[in-house]
This record gives structure tokens, C-alpha cells and sequence, in this order.
């Protein structure tokens, strides 16, 4: 029996030490788990952007890959991967899932892969009389594991397991109806959604101006836990982050969701913060004007007409909108073209580390040397992490490229 207000929190840095601690946590999990072992098996990980995991934007495939093994392990057939992507790249038709390989590391290990924002809504209550439609995948599944990436938000304060339930809604139509009252409506989905597990990623976790144009850092930490709202505080002080500044923490208090009990035991819960306070999500003065609760509902109104996301989708106004922090992501349509990986043996010093980050357990080096990658995903992790610049990409890197430009030099030293 799980107790009351209980979590675990471990450290990990390769597959190898991810798949082992995450299983022995998972064991103690037994209550949670269904009796059926066709029971339907729904993961709900954060896949904001196409930006890769390391960045600190999206849930580690490494991660994801572990819980997928515990399950399979234990028996369970019917395992899905699901997640509604950021409505900007679902409308402009870019797929992230495919982007970060999600759907080939799920055929890899034999799983199904949805995007949720083509499901069939179900229908739940929003703030002032509105209604939200989220997948009905998730209200269905047997077990809804959410696994939320650890990052700060310039508007939320941090999102963590609460935040990353807007993925459950379906279609742009539905997640821009969060944005009328943003924190009080994360809240409405979380009641409403109620995942019975929650996988935190801080692996490589995001500080700074997230969830998207923040800086990556490397915790090597994952939290496990059933209660969202304890496991969302428990972040905010290992990011020594104020509760009071998260919204949805707020709003969920002033409920009495988060009663005096569950805080205070959060606040006693042995955490070990970084070992420095995340940087907060400072955006610049005109987001920072924009989204003042005050003055929010207008730009709101205009950002959803036609003629604003007609604006949106011209090369010039897009740029204005993320250069003034209006906008964290960008939508390069130019796809990446993969023709192989290369191994400059002159350079490869053999420190393991392609392979402590390849999330489909190839024998790096040797694969790369041998070109033996058949069973490869092209996720780019082992390129993106070798500190002796030893991997090299063979094709065009499209989306990717403008990625590397900002994060290569800091994941490669970090990693």
C-alpha cells in the first residue's frame, strides 16, 4: 500500500541506471498497477515542441523506453504512447511525435503511438460555464501514466505534472480555451483527467525563460509519485522555486484541493534542492506588458481571429512574435534528412557515453563503427552528447540545425 502523500525520487544518468532504479521504484507501485494485464495502458509524456530532450524541453525517450520495458516486463500487451502536441505545430501540420522519433521508438518496443489532438473529445468543465474537450483515450485508460518534463514557465511559474495535462485536449480549438483563465483551467483538467501515476522527467530539466527558449539543466533526477499536486511541490523546492509564484499550485490552495495536511508534509518531505535555485522565467518587457493579468484577456481576443493566425503563419510577423518572447517556439517546416551516422575512430576516446544515451540499447561505439544500425531511431542523442565531436551526421539536419546552433555546445559539455 502506497502512503499517504508518498513519493520517490531517484538519481540516474545512463539507460542502464534509468531502466534499473525506475524499476525498482515501479515495483513498489503494485496497487496502482491493474490486475489485467490487457488492461488499456495510456502514457501521456511532454512533447511541447520538436525541440530534442536534452534541450530540456521534452520527456527523455531514455525514460520513456523504461517505463515502456517495466510494463512489458510485468506483462502488459496494450500500451499506448499519446500526447496532443503544441497546437502551432499541429496547425501548421508539422508532427512533432515523428520529429522526435517517439513513433519509432514505440515500434522499436512494440507499443501503439497516438496524437491526441485527433481524438474523440470528451467533453469536461472550464471556467465560466466553457467546455474543453480532452481525448477520450484518456479518460479510458485502465492506467494513465503522465510523465511531465521539469521546467520553469513564463507564464505557469514552473510546469511539471499539473501543466502537462494540457496535452489531454484536443485539437488547437480546445487547448486555446485554457488560455481564458490559463491556471484555473489547468487545474480543471487535472480533477478532471486524474492520471493514476506520474513520472517526472529532470533529467535534463529547463530554468529560465521555458517551456521552450529556457537553458537545459542536467539534475539527473526523476520523481515518482500518484499525487500531482504533492509532486509539483516537491519540484518547486528541489528548483527552489516559490509555490506561491505557480499559478496552478495557487488556484488548486485557494480550492482547498491542496489542503494544510498535504503542503505541510510537502514541505517536511526529504528533497534535496540543486544544488542552485533554477534561474525564474523572466520574458522581455513587452510579453512580460502583454501578459499582465490585467490586460491578457485582450491579446487573447485578438490571438484567436482568423486574421491574427493568418499574421502567424508570414515568415516576418512570426519572427517579431518569438524575438519579443510572444511566441517560445518555431515552426521550421524543413524537415531533416537522414542519411546516416558516421564514427571518426581518430576521435572517439571510448567514454560510453553514445551509449549511456541511446534509448534502444545499441553497442556503441561498435554499431557506429561496424554500421550495424538497423534497429537505429535517429533520435541523435549519441550525436548530440559525444564531447569529442567523434559521431557525425551524414545528410541535412532541417529543423534540427537551428537547435544545435543554440543548445550544441551546452548539452555536448553538460551531457
Amino acid at each position: 500500500m502506497i502512503k499517504k502523500y508518498h513519493a520517490n525520487i531517484i538519481q540516474c544518468r545512463s539507460f542502464e541506471e534509468i531502466k534499473t532504479r525506475l524499476a525498482e521504484v515501479l515495483a513498489g507501485y503494485t496497487s496502482v498497477l491493474p490486475a489485467d494485464r490487457n488492461a488499456r495502458i495510456l502514457i501521456k509524456p511532454n512533447l511541447n515542441s520538436n525541440m530534442n530532450a536534452l534541450t530540456g524541453n521534452t520527456t527523455d525517450l531514455r525514460l520513456l523506453a523504461a517505463v515502456i520495458l517495466f510494463l512489458k516486463e510485468a506483462g502488459y500487451g496494450n500500451i499506448t504512447i499519446g500526447e496532443g502536441t503544441n497546437s502551432g505545430f499541429y496547425r501548421t501540420n508539422i508532427s512533432v511525435i515523428t520529429r522526435l522519433r517517439v513513433d519509432e521508438l514505440a515500434k522499436h518496443y512494440g507499443v501503439n503511438c497516438i496524437d491526441l489532438n485527433y481524438s474523440e473529445p470528451f467533453l469536461i468543465p472550464f471556467e465560466d460555464g466553457v467546455q474543453a474537450g480532452i481525448a477520450r483515450e484518456c479518460t479510458e485508460a485502465d492506467l494513465l501514466i503522465n510523465m511531465p518534463k521539469l521546467k520553469t514557465h513564463f507564464e505557469a511559474g514552473m510546469t511539471v505534472c499539473l501543466k502537462n495535462l494540457i496535452g489531454c485536449l484536443v485539437g488547437q480549438e480546445n487547448k486555446k480555451k485554457t488560455h481564458l483563465s490559463l491556471a484555473a483551467n489547468i487545474v480543471n483538467i487535472t480533477e478532471n483527467c486524474r492520471p493514476h501515476l506520474h513520472i517526472v522527467d529532470a533529467l535534463f530539466a529547463m530554468e529560465g525563460l521555458g517551456p521552450t527558449k529556457g537553458t537545459p539543466v542536467k539534475t539527473d533526477t526523476v520523481f515518482i509519485g500518484t499525487d500531482p499536486y504533492f509532486l509539483d511541490l516537491l519540484a518547486a523546492r528541489f528548483a527552489s522555486c516559490d509555490p506561491g509564484k505557480i499559478s496552478p499550485l495557487q488556484i488548486a490552495r485557494q480550492r482547498g484541493i491542496i489542503k494544510q495536511e498535504l503542503f505541510a508534509a510537502a514541505q517536511d518531505f526529504p528533497v534535496t534542492p540543486y544544488e542552485r535555485p533554477f534561474a525564474p522565467p523572466k520574458a522581455g518587457p513587452i510579453a512580460t506588458f502583454i501578459h499582465h493579468p490585467k490586460r491578457q484577456k485582450y491579446f487573447l481576443a485578438v490571438r484567436n481571429t482568423a486574421f491574427f493566425n493568418y499574421l502567424c503563419n508570414t515568415e516576418l510577423f512570426a519572427k517579431l512574435l518569438f524575438l519579443t518572447d510572444l511566441r517560445q517556439d518555431v515552426f521550421l517546416e524543413t524537415e531533416m534528412e537522414w542519411e546516416g551516422l558516421a564514427l571518426a575512430e581518430e576521435k572517439c576516446n571510448q567514454c560510453g557515453k553514445c551509449r549511456d544515451y541511446c534509448p534502444v540499447d545499441l553497442p556503441l561505439p561498435q554499431a557506429l563503427a561496424e554500421q550495424d544500425l538497423q534497429h537505429c531511431i535517429h533520435c541523435l542523442y549519441c550525436f548530440c552528447v559525444c564531447p569529442q565531436d567523434a559521431i557525425q551526421f551524414q545528410g541535412k539536419l532541417g529543423f534540427m540545425e537551428e537547435q544545435m546552433k543554440q543548445y550544441d555546445t551546452m548539452i555536448r559539455s553538460m551531457a
